[in-house]
This record gives C-alpha cells, structure tokens and sequence, in this order.
C-alpha cells in the first residue's frame, strides 16, 4: 500500500475519532450549561444541544474531508509523520476554535438572560400611594 494511503487513512480515522470525542464532551457537559442559558427549559435545552452538535458534526467533518488531499507524495515514514502532524494539528485547531467559539455565543447569550433578571424588581408593585400635598409654610417663619 502507498505511504500516503496511509497517512490519509490514519488521518480520517483519528480526525473523525478526535471529532466524535470533542462533540460527546461538548454534548454532555455543555447539556447543564444549556439549561442555565434557557432558565431551566430542560426540553429546549436538549433541542438546542442536539442541533449544536450536528452543526459542529457537519463544520468538523466536512473541513476533515477537505483537508485530506495533499499535493505531494509521501516518500519515506518521515513524511507520514510530518504530514499527519501538520494536518492533525490544524484539525484540533479548528475543533479548539469552534467550542471557544461556542462557549463565547453561549455565555453572550447567558449575561443577557442574567441581565433581564436584574432588570425585574424583586417583588412586583404593591399598589399606588397618593403623593401629599406640600405643606403650607408657616405664618410664624
């Protein structure tokens, strides 16, 4: 088999590995974090993780696969390394930058939501009070 099939191969299986990884943890952990930003909205808080996640699936994997080709041939096990290496390391970039990019619109979204709660009176009005009528001075001042 050809050096660079290789290094394709091991490139797709532990790119798509490292994607599946990144998603399943942002998922689970990102779940919580979700339901804060949506005041406890439990049902919405999954809709939203779940279509989160297909997006990032799709970004990942879809960057993966365009970043496969390579322009030249990998002639010695050298070459394997130092292609997989260049090609990983910008794939974990991409995934790196992608979750800070989520957690950043996330929490955008989290301070507004604890904005309007602060903008709420903690206990509603209770009713009008009458403003009194100034006061007439005094003859003797």
């Amino acid at each position: 088999m050809d050096r660079t099939v290789i290094a394709y191969v091991i490139y797709l299986v532990v790119s798509i590995g490292l994607t599946v990884w990144v998603a399943r943890t942002l998922s689970s952990n990102g779940r919580v974090f979700l339901a804060d930003v949506l005041h406890g909205n439990e049902k919405l808080a999954d809709a939203v993780n779940h279509l989160l996640v297909v997006g990032f699936y799709l970004v990942n994997l879809g960057f993966v696969a365009l970043y496969l080709s390579d322009d030249e041939t990998i002639a010695d096990t050298r070459g394997i390394f130092e292609a997989l290496s260049t090609k990983l390391g910008v794939v974990l970039l991409v995934l790196g930058v992608m979750h800070l990019a989520n957690v950043y619109v996330l929490n955008k979204i989290r301070r507004r939501g604890v904005m309007e709660r602060e903008q709420l009176p903690p206990v509603p009005p209770q009713g009008w009070v009458t403003p009194s009528a100034p006061s007439a001075p005094s003859a003797g001042a």
